[in-house]
This record gives C-alpha cells, structure tokens and sequence, in this order.
C-alpha cells in the first residue's frame, strides 16, 4: 500500500502535467489562429479600400477627361479606348471583354487570388463607368493629357496596391519576360508603341501625341503609387571602423542597422584575409549626401554600395527619435 500510493501520486501529476501542456498549446494554438484571422481580416480591409479608390480615380480620369477629348492611354485600357472610339461598343464593356484573357493568364501564372480581386476590380470600373456621373473638367489638350493619365494612373497604382490590375498587360509583360530576354518594361514599351502608331493611322498623330503623353503621365503615377512617397536606398558599407560607423548611424542619424559577419578578398595568397563587419542600413533619398560626409569623417577609405529599394516593410525603417530630442 505505501508503495503504491507514491506511484499512484506521480502517475496522476503526470497525467496532470501533460493535460496543462496540452492546454496550453490549445491556448496557443487559438491564440495564433486568432491572430492570423485578425491579420487577414485587415489586410483583406486595406486591399478592398486601395481596389475601391483605384476604381474611383481611374474612373474620373476616363470619363472627366480622356473620353470626352477622345484621347487614349497604353495598355489594355488604350485599346478598349481605341476600340470603343471607332465602334460602337461601349467602353465598359470592352473593358471587361479584352482583359478577360489576361485575367486567364493571371489565373495560371500568378494565383487563382490575384485573378479574381482583378475580375472583381475590372468589373467594378466598368460598373462605375456605367453608374457615377463624372463631370467633364476641361477641354484643354494639355490638361487632359496630363490629368488625365494622373488619375487614371493613380487608379491603376491604387489597385495594384490592392493586390489587383485594372489593366491585363502588366500580366503579359511578366509572363513574357519569363519567356524570352526581355524585360518587363521593354515589353511594355513594344506594346504601347504598337498601339500609339495604330492610333496614329486610325485617328491622327496629333491625338497619338498626346496620347503618349497620356500614357507618360499615368505610368509615372503608377511608379509614384506603387513605390511610395519616399523612396528608400539601401546602403552596405564596408570598413574597418565599423563600429564607429555603425554608432554614427544609430546615434546621430538615428537608423536601425544589420550587421554582417564577412571576410576581406582583396590580398595576396599566403596574406591572411582579416576579419570584417559589414553594416546595411536603408535611408531616404534625401538623406545619401549626409551620410556619405558622415561615412567619410570616420573613415575615407570606407566601402559603400547603394541600391534602390522599391518599398519596404517591417523593421526600424522609419526614423527613430534620437535622444535628447
């Protein structure tokens, strides 16, 4: 009996012990579904906002300005425009009817997801077109051609932030550019040539012109949209006084850093190659002069290579307050 309690005693804080275990994992394993669900929820949040106000502002810059001037922009959208401009099917339709095999391209080499908010957003343009009474803002040539690729640009940019396209060539270009040597702007630009030269025999080159400076316009809001207001640079830099720069960096200009553990190549054979830290940080643009002087007061021989960054996410990016500030 005295022996058996004992056992009795430890099997039952076992028995216990694993139950908590359990219990806790169960609690954890809720806890992270819950959080997953929170973070899809939101992002799903974000993405219809970007998609709606895309859909708005490309809207407003088709009927308040190119259609009413009978001007045309690249892409998929220049030649709905085109079409409906020499037939007589209306643009909303055209829209949905030549992006629909693009969309099917979507599907198959980029996700079944990315096709159907881009359906989605393609078939809410049409249905705003359709629907919103747009005022027609100005005649003047310039003015349409300028505004109106910006808004119809921001729209664009707005969707793709969305995780959808308003346009289908963009899923062209990158199905080709895995395909042959291209790159995705070069198929792009063959593309749009392709179309403004139709425009050019089918309308008049003046209206081409403008059309391209149509196209120039939204393509430029579309990099503006899509990158951010601030452009990043990321900066590796390579020195032996590392630390000191490093210092520099996150005390006075107040950026986080990553520091890598690497070794010099620059040496004879039988030299021994020393150690070295090797410092990345991502700045603004505005702020490589600054640096490089900072850099350079440390050390003159110090090692930079700087590379754009389209956008970024996570991380000390945003400059933190320094102390005593």
């Amino acid at each position: 009996m005295n022996t058996s309690f004992p056992q009795y005693v430890v099997s039952r804080f076992r028995q216990r012990k694993k139950q908590d275990e359990l219990l806790v994992l169960s609690n954890y394993g809720r806890a992270k579904e819950y959080v997953r669900l929170k973070v899809t929820a939101w992002h799903l949040v974000k993405d219809i906002l970007f998609i709606l106000m895309g859909i708005i502002s490309a809207g407003f810059g088709l009927k308040s300005f190119l259609l009413p001037n009978s001007f045309i922009d690249g892409g998929v959208t220049g030649i709905s425009l085109l079409t409906s401009r020499l037939t007589t099917y209306s643009l909303p339709l055209l829209i949905i009817v030549i992006n629909i095999p693009f969309l099917v391209l979507g599907y198959t080499q980029i996700g079944k997801g990315f096709a159907v908010k881009s359906l989605l957003a393609i078939l809410g343009l049409a249905l705003a077109l359709i629907t919103i009474s747009y005022p027609v803002i100005t005649s003047d040539k310039l003015l349409v051609a300028a505004f109106g690729g910006f808004f119809l640009g921001a729209g664009i940019g707005l969707s793709v932030r969305g995780g959808a396209v308003l346009d289908g060539t963009e899923i062209l270009a990158i199905t080709l550019s895995r395909k042959t040597g291209l790159t995705i702007g070069d198929i792009i630009l063959i593309f749009n040539i392709v179309i403004f030269s139709v425009a050019a025999y089918l309308l008049s080159i003046e209206v081409a012109l403008y059309s391209i400076l149509t196209y120039l316009s939204a393509s430029k809001t579309i990099d503006f949209i899509i990158e951010g207001v601030e452009e990043y640079t990321g900066v590796t830099i390579i020195s032996s006084h590392s630390n000191e720069i490093r210092l520099m960096l996150t005390e006075q200009m107040g950026r986080g850093v990553t520091i890598y553990n690497g070794k010099r190549g620059y040496g004879k054979q039988s030299e021994h190659l020393g150690q070295v830290d090797i410092i990345f940080t991502v700045i603004t643009r505005l702020e490589i002069a600054r640096l490089q002087t900072e850099v350079e007061k440390i050390d003159r021989n110090a090692f930079l290579v700087m590379n754009s960054i389209k956008d970024t996410k996570g991380g000390m990016i945003k400059k933190r307050p320094l102390k005593g500030k």
